[in-house]
C-alpha cells in the first residue's frame, strides 16, 4: 500500500500473486484473484480512515508465472 505525502495525491494498494496452474487456468484469473483480494479484505478501509477519499485509492493486481506479468485495475463502478 502506499500512502499520499499530499491530499491531492492518489493512493495505490498492490497486491501481487504467482499463478498457480492447479487453481487457475489463465494468468487473468490470478490478476482477479489479486483484486478479489483486495476486495475481501477492505485493504481500502485504513487509506479511507485517514481521510482519503474512494475515488483517490487505485488498486491493482499483478500476476506472476515466471518472468511474464499480468496488470490489472480495480475501477470504481
Amino acid at each position: 500500500m502506499l500512502e499520499p505525502l499530499r491530499a491531492e495525491d492518489d493512493a495505490y494498494i498492490l497486491e501481487f500473486k504467482v499463478f498457480q496452474p492447479k487453481k487457475e487456468k489463465e494468468l487473468s484469473d490470478t490478476v482477479q484473484s489479486a483484486l478479489d483480494q483486495i476486495e475481501k479484505r477492505h485493504y481500502e478501509a485504513v487509506l479511507v480512515e485517514r481521510g482519503i477519499p474512494q475515488s483517490r485509492i487505485r488498486k491493482y493486481g499483478f500476476a506472476f508465472r515466471g518472468k511474464e506479468v499480468q496488470i490489472g485495475e480495480r475501477t470504481l463502478s
